[in-house]
Parts: structure tokens; C-alpha cells; sequence
């Protein structure tokens, strides 16, 4: 298993970026790495990484290594899991990030049913908009609110996350209703200032029966968070693009109201995203299957 063990490695430290913090993940020495990674090269005949006083980066013949060596790993990981699994119940500690809305008004509910199932597992739940890294924090598993799952992660998808153009009637009544997203520039926008670019937040964009419509808008209010945007909405501060995971309830009881519904914004979907090296463990396996049953294609928040 040698062989294989300095695969291991040398993908570890290809992942951070750093011998020292491969070093740290694996339980080896710092030397120890190296050695092995060293190792591996002279077996190959092969340079694997460059190495300079102040980073790593991998060669040529290092990136083509690498891709073949996780899907490696992850075979031999998928095949001892194979057999755990036909032995044992997922158990042990299940580190799960998600986005607070979500995780507060969806997830935190669905815990109780789901540690009934396995009660053998404990789980660490951390809810924050803040984008984190899975590997270098430790999370197994992360939900994320995405319109293409990440190219670096292996993702599954739990729901749709449709969004709708919706305020309060109090304001709808003060405003007027637009009739084409691009009558939005003429009102009170509240702003998610969570997403990964300044233009984005500020640019709503639709597909509609004739194409593709982009507006710019502003507003009185701006926030991170939506729930707090929700609040606004319902206190008439202003017109809320809004996820239906958050609203639902209150498009149902009038509290909002929708407009625009002949346009509709770019598709989301409610993800569960995690490290391609470490493939699926049981636990984790567990979660996101529990996931998938209990949201569906179409989730109860977009039912009546």
C-alpha cells in the first residue's frame, strides 16, 4: 500500500498548497511529507511540484497526476465505503455548513426526524452566509444556494430555489405594479449584498417571453441576510427579489405579493456540495439522501 499512500499524500499537499498544512490534515510530520512526495517523484522519474521558499505549485505532469490519482483515492474510498456501509450505521460527527435562512427556517427543523434515524451520529451545525472552505475548515458537508454547482466540489442537487419579484400590498399600492422588469429602476430595491459580485447584486436579471432582460436597481436598503430584507418587504420598505424558501408563507397568506410572474429569474438551486477527495462517507451519504427525500423537486414551500 505504499504506493498508494504517497498518492495520498502528495494529493493532500496538493490541495493546500502547503507541505506544513498537509502535514497538519494527515498527522505527519512535515519532513515526513516530504519524503514521501520525494518519493513518488523518483518512482515516476518525474518533478511533481515546484518548490520555492514561498509557495508550491504543481508542474505540468503534477496537474495531469493529480486528476487521475483523486479519482484513484476516490474509487479505493468508494469501495471500502461499500463494504462499511453493508456492516454499519453512518455514526461519528457530521460537520455541516449552510447559509442562515436556510439552515434556521429548513434544516434546523428537519434534525430532530433526522438524528431519530441515526441516533449513533452528532452533528455540528454551522450556519453563516460566508462562503467557506471545506477543506482547509473541516466541513464534510456544505448546502449552498447556487445556479451551477462548483466545478472544484462534487454537488447534489436537494430542491429548486425559485426566486419571485415581490413586495407588500401597502407598497404595491403607493408605487403602482410594474408591468416589465425594467420598470423596477423606478422603485425601492432591497439589495442582497451576500452574492460573489457588486454587479450582480445591483443587476436583476429575467428570462421572459421574449428573451433574456437585465435591469439596474437601487434602493433604501441593503443587507446580508434575508431574512432581514424579508422584514423590510413586509414593513413596505421596498420590492424584494426574493428566494421562495424565505417568502413562501407569506405569498400564501397575502402578506407579499408577487408581480412579474410571466418573468422568470435565473434558475437557483439548493445544493449540497463537498470535497471530491473525500468522495461520500456513509454520514454523509445519510444527510444528503434524508435531504433529498424530505425537500423533492418540488419543495413544500412552493406548495400551498
Amino acid at each position: 500500500m505504499e504506493p498508494y499512500a504517497g498518492i495520498a499524500v502528495f494529493t493532500r499537499v496538493a490541495e493546500t498548497g502547503s507541505f506544513s498544512a498537509a502535514a497538519r490534515d494527515l498527522g505527519l510530520s512535515k519532513s515526513a511529507v516530504s519524503k514521501r512526495v520525494a518519493a513518488l517523484e523518483n518512482r515516476l522519474g518525474a518533478r511533481l511540484i515546484n518548490r520555492t521558499t514561498r509557495r508550491l505549485s504543481l508542474t505540468e505532469v503534477g496537474a495531469a497526476f493529480y486528476e487521475r490519482a483523486v479519482r484513484i483515492l476516490a474509487e479505493m474510498e468508494e469501495a471500502e465505503q461499500a463494504i462499511s456501509r453493508l456492516h454499519g450505521e453512518p455514526r461519528g460527527t457530521l460537520r455541516v455548513n449552510m447559509p442562515m435562512s436556510f439552515g434556521i427556517g429548513h434544516v434546523a427543523p428537519a434534525l430532530a426526524d433526522f438524528m431519530a434515524r441515526y441516533p449513533d451520529l452528532r452533528v455540528a451545525m454551522e450556519l453563516t452566509d460566508r462562503r467557506v472552505d471545506l477543506i482547509e475548515e473541516g466541513v464534510d458537508l456544505a448546502i449552498r444556494i447556487a445556479e451551477l454547482p462548483d466545478s472544484s466540489f462534487v454537488a447534489r442537487r436537494l430542491a429548486p430555489a425559485r426566486r419571485v419579484v415581490c413586495a407588500s400590498p401597502d407598497y404595491w399600492q403607493r408605487r403602482g405594479r410594474p408591468r416589465h422588469p425594467t420598470d423596477l429602476a423606478d422603485h425601492s430595491c432591497l439589495i442582497y449584498t451576500y452574492l460573489s459580485a457588486l454587479s450582480a447584486q445591483r443587476e436583476w436579471r429575467f428570462k421572459g417571453p421574449k428573451g433574456p432582460v437585465s435591469v439596474h436597481v437601487s434602493g433604501c436598503l441593503e443587507a446580508n441576510n434575508g431574512d432581514a430584507l424579508r422584514d423590510a418587504a413586509l414593513a413596505g420598505l421596498g420590492v424584494y427579489l426574493a428566494p421562495t424558501f424565505i417568502v413562501g408563507d407569506d405569498l400564501w397568506a397575502g402578506r407579499l405579493e408577487e408581480v412579474l410572474s410571466d418573468y422568470e429569474d435565473s434558475r437557483l438551486s439548493v445544493y449540497a456540495v463537498y470535497p471530491h477527495r473525500q468522495h461520500l462517507s456513509a454520514k454523509v451519504r445519510a444527510f444528503v439522501d434524508f435531504l433529498v427525500e424530505r425537500f423533492g423537486p418540488e419543495p413544500y414551500w412552493d406548495r400551498a
